[in-house]
Formats: C-alpha cells, structure tokens, sequence
C-alpha cells in the first residue's frame, strides 16, 4: 500500500522541487509560454541559492521551475531533462525564445539547490555542469587522455552490396490528405508524405515507411532564417519539410524495387509536450493512419488513390518495412508494437483493423524512453557515433532490451557507425542541402575541438559518407528482414564484415537472437569470480559498471526512470597483471549443443588497443578447454562520445568438441586476461549458428500504465487503484516500479500476468485533512520481463489538494540599523501546511528619499544572489536579475529574512529599502504578500 505523505524542508538549505511524474512534459516549445525572463541576454543569476540560470518563475502560468541557458537550445529529439543530483524531477516544457525551460509544479519531490541539472541524453547542458561533467569524464579512469584517432584497418567486403542500385527506374510524388486528429492534441496533425516507387516492376512491392524525428516545424525566410517548434505553423513561416529528407534512401530501395514513402510528422513535432509519452502513441498513430490508406489503395481503393500512388507499383501490405529515425524510430517501434497488441483506444488515434505485417523495422539514432522494444520484430538500429542530440545512443537498448522476452528469433542488429552525428541521416537537417535552417548537430566547443568528432579528423564523416552508409546498411535490413536474403546477414550480426558501398566509414555491429541460444547472461543468476557482476544503472560507484557521474558513456547503460533498476547487469574485469581469471557460472548449466561458435559482446575502454584475453569453458564433469584468445581495439572515444560499446567476438567450439566437453551441459565461462593490466565488460555470450530463425510474430500480454487524479478530502483515508491496463490471452511478466511521493525512492516487484487478468492491483491511500498542499505525486512504470510488452510504461496518480491557502505578515525583527548591520523580518503564517509554501521576495524602489544601493550591502552576500560584482554602485532595485527565494517549511509557521548591510566609510543620510513579497496560490499563481521596509543609518 502506498501513503500520500507530505515532504518537511529547511528553506535555506533544500530546495524543495514540485514536479509532476517523470517524463509527462517534455521539452518542446508551449502552446503559450509566458517566461517571466527576456528572451535575449545572459541566464539569470544565482537565485536565493539556486545555481546560475535558475529561477522559480511563472506568475501568469502558475509555479514553475526555470532554467535558461546563455545559448540556444535547438529542438531535437533527446529529452531535456532537469535533475536532482542522479534523480529524475521531469522533463520541461521550452520556451519559444529556445533559451528557457519550464517545468511545472505538481506533486513535491526533494533536492538540494546545488545538485540541480540540466540534462539532455546523460550530456550536461546546465553552465556549471558542462566544464565538471567534461573534467569528470577526462578524468575517469580507464579513459585515457584523447588524441587524433587513427582509423583501425577496414574489415573485408561482403560478396553482395545492398548498396548498389537495383534495375528498375522510379518515379517520385506527393500526397496531401485531410489532417487527423490524435488523442491529447488540441491541433489536427496532417497527413503528408512523398512517394518514390519502382516503375515497370511485376507484381506488388514491398512497403518501406520513413518517418523523420523530433525536428523544428517551421520556419522564416530560407536556410538563414528563423526556426520555430509551433504547430500551426504561424503567419509568415512555412513547414519544414523534414519529410523529404530521404529521398537518397527513397531512391535507392525504389531502384531495388521497393515503393517507398516518407510521412511527414510536424503535427506531432509540434505538439508531442502535451503527451505523456512524449507522442510515441501519437506517432505510431500517423504511421498506422498511413499503412491503412496504403493497405486501401493496393486494393479496391486504387481508383481513388493520389496520382504518384496509382503510378506507383502496387504495395505488398504483408512485407513491409519501417525506418523511422530518432524519436520517429521510438514511433516506428511502437506501430510495429501496436500491430501486433493493440493500445487502449482512448489514447489511440487509429481505431481500425490491422491490414499490414511488419517484417522489420530500422531506427537511426532512435530514442527510446519507454525502453520497451517490439521483440518479435526484427530490428537494425543504427548508432551514430558523433551523436550530438541523443549523445547516450539509447537506441541499443533496441537490441539489449529483447533479451529473455519473448522467443529470441527475431534478429536484433545494432550498427556503431564511427563518425556519424545524429542530423546528416536527413539532407534536411544538414546545412548546405537543407531548404530550412539547418546544423551539425554534434556539440563542439571552439577552444577544445574533439579529437574523434569535429569534422576535418579522420575519424569524422562528411554528409555525403554518412548518408551513403545510411542508405546502403537501410537496404541491408530490407534485403534481410523483407526479401530474406541471407547473403547480406554478415552486415548486420557482427561478422565483421563491411559493405563496399558505404565507402571509407568504420562500422562495427553486433547482434542478438536469429539462431542464438542464450549461453550465459548476466541478466540471468550467475555467480562470478575474480571479476564482479555490475549493475548497469546505479548511482552507487562500489556496484555500478561505470562511474555513474559519468553518465551516457556506454550505450548499454543508458539510464531510464529510476536511479536504480534490478535485473540490469554486465560482468566487470578489472587486471594489473596478466593471468587473472574470471570465471562466470550461471545458475544451471547451459547448452551449447549445435552452436558453431562462442559469440561475446565485450566493451573495452576507448582509444585502447591490444586488450587479449583467453576464452574457456568447463562442462558440469569438470573437463576444461581453452577454446580460443581474442583481441580487441577499443572505440575511438572522447569525453563527449559514448564510446563504452560491446564489440562481438566469435571463438569456435572446435576445441571444446576435441577435449571431449559435453556442450550440452557446460557449467562455466572463464575469461583470463593476457594483456598486461586493463579493463573489460562482458555483456554477454551466447551459443552462435548462421542463418535467420523463423520468426513467429504473436500478440503479447500488453502492459499499459494510466494517469488517475484525485481530489485529496477533508478526512479520512480514500484508497485508489492507479490504472494498470492488461490485454491479450498469453501468460508472462514484467516488472512494476512504484516510487515514494516523499523520498522519491523506488521499489519493484516481479508480476505475471494471467489471460484475462485485465488489470493489476496498484492501491493507493490518500489522507485526507484541511492543512494546505500544492499536491501529490505517485509515480508508476512498468518495463516488460517475459513474454509481454509494454506500451504506456508511465503513469500514477495525481493528487490534488483542496484546502485554502494560509496568510501572511511580516514583522520587522531589525527594520532600523546600523550600516554593517543586518536587516531582519519574520514572515509568519497564519497556520501550519503539509508542504513547503514558497515565497519571492524582489526589491522595490522606495517612496522617498535615498535608496539602498549594491555597494550598501555585504559584498559576497550581493554576489551569490545576482552573480555580479556590486560595483559600480546602482540602487538595489535596479539590479537585474536580483531575486530572493524564500519558503517555510511544511510543518511550520514562519521564516526570516535577513539582508546584511556594509559598512562604506562614507557620510550618508539614512537610506532605505523596500521588499515586495508575493506567494504561491493553491492554483500556482501568484498573489501579492507583506511589504518589508527597512532603513540603514551611518556608524556612529
């Protein structure tokens, strides 16, 4: 059972942070944002001792928390973030001026003033975190200090290139349709796309859908003009036509005989903040809106198709193809998903039948926030190496994140591309070939450049390279997961093998399921020696796989909604000398029977070359072989790359068969170093055949987790069910998370889902009283185990306070002293709340006679609230960006405030000050509170 409690705060040292359950506002410009700081200028000051550019803000909008950078953030597609220290307190909601964030203030969650962060994709965003999170990670062992990278010899080429040019000629087009209306959007999102088809091809084609990502919407004058993230797109800016970006991909698969079309998505880009899944639901929503005028026009519909479809060849709605690039792949991911398990229909914006099969999907730098892939559906997610907006690569949890779910035969491919950014995948997200404004999203900075990133290295891509790789490694999948060709499977499992198509561009892959047999995962109860089993995502440095104040190092240990998640984990090696095995067991012996090879995913540190180790097995008999050494080179990496990536590796069991192991019942793994010292992570290992496994897609148990508000009541005790949606007729489990409203600490527990369950039981208590609170929050998620997905992974419930606010008086403890002195005033409450009730006090010119001004007060006292020197000398109430924030504690009933006065050597008349207080209301606006005068008189 949970209880609504309340939070007990010392206003002058925790900065009590209200928000609403993580990830249910995001950074996307607001339909009406009314910052209460300029749009142009340098962020705010320290605020009553928040860190520089933070503020509580939000009079007309109602509280909120405030971050404003001195840079524009552009729009992407990784969340932004703001945290607590390692805490997650939300994701805000951006300004249009593209410097400030807002988040919110809904439920209360704790956190000390200087922890607070800004965060987008583990990178530090926040002034003061960059310089720290980059001296953190330069510093961190094993990254040794970064050069030039050479480039590694190429691998060999694959006999067939999914890169080359197919036979057939094609011809391109637009559709325009009547816009849709999805849940939770106030603006109808339209129905746009451009077609690039294979002309005089037999028969009906395969179906490849695009859908780009989370990209400005529209814009002013040309590619030097002004960007916008509105929705409509206001008078006098047009769409950006991030839709047409493609069409190097689209020409390609067209010539090999694919009908291909893009969806353009700035209705959703546009609007997506006002979701609580940030409009995954939303997007595959519009690709399924697509796939059914599609599945229309192959049929009886033709007749009434567009032009470019009926010159077009007619669609195969049973092979299709979808490619979505960043969040458009966290969208592409859910259609296939909601395919397959249908969503609630009350958060679903396609009510009709499934007309279409999905044979695989490729994600290009993909999001992936819900972390809840589609495992029965094979996969290829391309991670790009320079990625400047999702920097985390996120996206591998596409592959790490089907493990143990369902079958394992579906192929899910992972392709680390060595110098790609995140933008050039889509030419109209890349200046020079862009109609819109357009940039390099990779951050550089001028006096540091990146060693592996910035373009001129060896290491980095032109735009033309990395869409030409794209292109060719796209095709790849639609040649393997769509036409079945088993030929380019090699490009896509880790064979290490290249195509010739994609030119001089390093790529490295690796895999899981087709024909693997699960061997030994540290998912699973294993027992290690001489090395450690780490946890992925933990804020603890003793248990935790890397530095977690390193965060987006490593793909595989992206971060999700809570600090700490069981059941996430890698085998740590860490040596000084060579010869110090480890052994890893798992909880019962595994089979190897009919495997060729011992295939591993092992990360080594990046820029380190040479690292060996031997590989080994032992059989429940205890007979023993050493099956083979390997080597490996570590990722070109800087502090700005997450470069901690697991590198596959076959041995073959050749010599396990000659020393007579029985590879059926195989007891352990032994790994012993041969390199002098290092480090290693050992993601995995698994029993390895060539070839793809029939892949049986089925319709899961489906987990959906809603949103509940409650009013909290005068007495008594109400309990209420947050909504946990079940759906299907199959048997599995997946793991609830349940988060405490007051410490924000989580807890977990394992929950089958039986057909027909239809819902688990989530209650929750709620307290009623008539002491004053700005609400509560409950938050729930849920992540799949066994053999169910998840759609909606975020939910809870909202609890609404209903009690007036109390009153305020001040009374002046030292409203006359002495210059050197301090001024005091007590701010009394006229009765005792369940939460801290925040304050802004901001001076005021007086109403005569001389004024306080910035050299009149303790010096170091004027710097940490505004940031600046106190000379020269101007009125206090002219200091910009001078703001004090105070507030009383839950529980009790008042707070001081107190200014401390310098003394200046100077003859002066008394001189004044005034302070204009203003409180937060119970519907998060602002009322006017106790006016504080003060006077100051010369030293004796």
């Amino acid at each position: 059972m949970i209880h609504a409690r309340r939070t007990v705060v010392a206003a002058a040292a925790v900065f009590a942070v209200v928000v609403g359950s993580p990830g249910l506002a995001h950074a996307q410009p607001a339909a009406d944002p009314t910052p209460s700081t300029p749009s142009a200028g340098p962020a705010p000051a320290p605020v009553g001792g928040l860190p520089a550019g933070w503020q509580i803000t939000g009079k007309r909008a109602g509280q909120q928390l405030t971050w404003r950078s001195d840079r524009p953030v552009p729009m992407g597609d990784a969340a932004v973030e703001f945290y607590s220290g390692d805490r997650l307190l939300g994701r805000p909601v951006a300004g249009k001026d593209g410097h400030t964030f807002h988040l919110g203030l809904e439920g209360v969650t704790l956190g000390a003033a200087k922890d607070l962060q800004v965060r987008a994709a583990g990178r530090r965003l926040d002034e003061a975190g960059v310089k720290a999170d980059s001296k953190r990670r330069s510093a961190m062992k094993p990254v040794k200090p970064v050069k030039p990278v050479e480039p590694s010899a190429l691998p060999p080429a694959n006999p067939v290139d999914p890169g080359v040019p197919g036979p057939y000629r094609t011809v391109s087009g637009e559709y325009t349709l009547k816009s849709v209306q999805l849940p939770d959007f106030p603006a109808p999102v339209e129905m746009r796309a451009t077609v690039t088809a294979p002309t005089g091809a037999q028969g009906k084609r395969p179906l490849a859908l695009f859908l780009h990502g989370r990209h400005s919407t529209c814009f002013t004058g040309g590619a030097d003009g002004e960007a916008l993230g509105e929705w409509p797109c206001p008078t006098g800016s047009k769409p950006i036509p991030s839709y047409r970006g493609y069409l190097h991909d689209q020409k390609l698969l067209a010539s090999q005989g694919y009908v291909t079309v893009s969806i353009s998505a700035n209705g959703v880009n546009g609007q997506d903040y006002a979701a609580q899944d940030a409009g995954a639901q939303a997007r595959s929503s519009l690709v399924r809106q697509h796939l059914a005028r599609w599945a229309d026009w192959s049929g009886t519909g033709r007749t009434k198709a567009p032009a470019i479809v009926r010159k077009a060849a007619r669609a195969d709605l049973s092979r299709v193809l979808l490619v979505g690039h960043s969040r458009g792949g966290e969208g592409v991911n859910r259609a296939a998903m909601d395919s397959l398990s249908k969503p609630p229909a009350d958060k679903d914006g396609y009510r009709g039948p499934v007309r279409w099969k999905i044979r695989g999907t490729v994600l290009i730098g993909p999001t992936v926030f819900g972390q809840n892939p589609a495992p029965d559906v094979p996969s290829m997610t391309i991670l790009p190496g320079c990625d400047g907006d999702v920097s985390d690569l996120q996206g591998e949890i596409y592959v790490d994140g089907t493990r143990g779910v369902s079958r394992g035969a579906a192929l899910h491919s992972a392709v680390y591309m060595v110098g790609a950014n995140h933008n050039y995948f889509n030419t109209e997200w890349t200046p020079g070939q862009a109609e819109a404004p357009a940039d390099d999203d990779f951050w550089n900075d001028g006096e540091s450049p990146d060693p592996v990133c910035t373009p001129g290295t060896a290491t980095r891509l032109t735009a033309e390279r990395q869409q030409a790789a794209g292109s060719t490694y796209t095709a790849a999948a639609a040649r393997l997961f769509v036409a079945g060709d088993d030929r380019v499977r090699p490009l896509l499992d880790g064979s290490n093998v290249r195509a010739a198509s994609a030119g001089p561009a390093r790529i490295l892959t690796h895999a899981v399921g087709a024909r693997r047999t699960a061997a030994f995962l540290p998912d699973a109860p294993v027992t290690v020696d001489g090395g450690r089993l780490c946890a992925q995502v933990d804020p603890d440095p003793a248990t935790a796989c890397l530095n977690p104040e390193n965060p987006g190092g490593s793909p595989h240990f992206a971060g999700w909604e809570t600090e700490r998640e069981p059941g996430r984990n890698a085998v740590a090696l860490d040596w000084s000398t060579p010869g110090s095995a480890v052994r890893v067991r798992p909880g019962r012996p595994v089979s190897l029977s009919g495997a060729k090879s011992l295939a591993l995913r092992v990360i080594v540190p990046p820029n380190t070359t040479g690292t060996r180790m031997d590989v080994s097995l032992t059989d429940t008999a205890g007979r023993h072989a050493t099956l083979a050494a390997i080597r490996l080179d570590g990722l070109p990496g800087s502090d700005r790359t997450a470069s901690y990536w697991g590198q596959e590796v076959r041995v073959p069991l050749t010599a396990a068969t000659a020393a007579g192991l029985d590879l059926k019942r195989v007891k352990s793994l032994v790994l012993t170093p041969r390199s002098g010292s290092g480090q290693a992570w050992l993601m995995d290992a698994w029993g390895w055949r060539p070839g793809m496994a029939a892949v049986r897609q089925v319709a899961l148990p489906r987990v959906d987790i809603g949103l509940l508000t409650a009013d909290e009541g005068d007495s008594g005790v109400r309990t209420y069910k947050v909504p946990v949606r079940l759906s299907g007729q199959r048997s599995g489990q997946f793991r609830l998370f349940v988060a405490d409203p007051e410490t924000g600490e989580v807890t977990s527990r394992l929950v089958t889902v039986r057909p027909g369950s239809g819902s688990v039981d989530v209650p929750v208590e709620v307290r009623g009283n008539t002491r004053f609170s700005y609400g509560t929050a409950h938050h729930v998620f849920a992540k799949a185990v066994r053999g169910t997905v998840v759609g909606n992974h975020l939910g809870g419930l909202s609890v609404k306070d209903d009690d007036p606010m109390p009153t305020f008086s001040a009374t002046p403890l030292a409203g006359r002293v002495t210059e050197g002195q301090s001024l005091k005033w007590r701010i009394d409450q006229s009765a005792v709340a369940d939460t801290e009730i925040w304050l802004e006090a901001a001076f005021a010119p007086v109403d005569g006679g001389a004024e306080l001004s910035s050299t009149d007060v303790d010096p170091r006292w004027f710097e940490a609230n505004t940031g600046e020197s106190p000379s020269p000398a101007r009125p206090l109430s002219e200091v910009e960006g001078f703001y004090l924030g105070l507030a009383i504690p839950a529980g009790e009933l008042s707070t001081e405030v107190t200014v401390p006065t310098a003394v200046d050597g100077a003859s002066e008349p008394e001189e004044s000050l005034r302070i204009r207080m203003s409180i937060w209301t119970e519907d998060r606006g602002q009322v006017e509170g106790p006016v504080l005068d003060g006077t100051v008189v010369d030293a004796p």
